[in-house]
């Protein structure tokens, strides 16, 4: 039984109670009642309306929760899965090492240079490429992962004239391999060496400084490098 039918079975009893009164008694009794049980419904009325809105608020707010804790729930299970995948991929990288090294040589039997320009040296002739990270169009070894490396060039020359090759490193002179010009010598060689630290994409590469030459031969005259290890 609701509160307001339970109002109204008390209002019916004291109506059927005020029948044996006199017909003054129950003027008297309307007057004084009525009014207060009037104004008592009209609350009761606006309270029940107040608590039907808080709770339709409070409904909406509850389906709002709801809702926006599934959707979190799916972005942190997407992100999981991400993770895990990227977990899976560092795992098969551990596993299988990534392979880089190449050694090459520069082609012709003649003498590069002397020129008026720096000039990058591509070595035509490749004996090995394993990763495929040097290009044998352009002569530059491109860093395919971050990581620690080892590069030398050795070269071959007359002696009449100067040798200057520098080790190049994204426009960076790292080392150099040089010799003066002798009319006592008839040929030389040298060479150099280094340990580098490169990121993906860094570009590493030899040069012939302007007005030296070098002799093109695929057998002295050679560019290596390999991957140490990964960082």
């Amino acid at each position: 039984m609701t509160f307001s039918v339970w109002l109204l079975v008390c209002f019916c009893g004291l109506t059927l109670g005020q029948e044996g009164l006199p017909q003054t008694e129950v003027a008297s009794e309307i007057g004084s009642c009525f009014p207060d049980m009037c104004k008592f419904l009209k609350e009761f009325g606006a309270m029940k309306a107040k608590l039907e809105t808080v709770e339709t608020n409070l409904k909406e707010k509850s389906e709002a929760l709801q809702t926006n804790l599934k959707e979190k729930s799916e972005a942190l299970e997407t992100k999981l899965k991400e993770t895990e995948s990227q977990i899976l991929v560092l795992k098969e990288k551990e596993a299988k090492p990534l392979k880089v090294a190449f050694s090459v040589g520069l082609p012709g039997d003649t003498a590069i240079g002397p020129v008026n320009l720096l000039t990058t040296l591509v070595y035509k002739r490749v004996i090995t490429n394993v990763g495929n990270a040097y290009n044998q169009l352009t002569g530059i070894f491109v860093a395919p992962v971050r990581g620690m490396y080892y590069f030398s060039f050795f070269y071959h020359a007359g002696g009449y004239q100067p040798v200057n090759l520098f080790l190049m490193k994204n426009n960076e002179y790292i080392l150099a391999s040089s010799d003066h010009m002798t009319l006592f010598d008839g040929a030389d060689n040298g060479g150099n060496a280094a340990f580098l630290e490169l990121q993906q994409g860094d570009q590493v590469y030899v040069q012939l400084k302007a007005n030296t030459h070098v002799w093109g031969n695929s057998y002295t005259t050679t560019f290596s490098g390999f991957l140490l290890y990964q960082i």
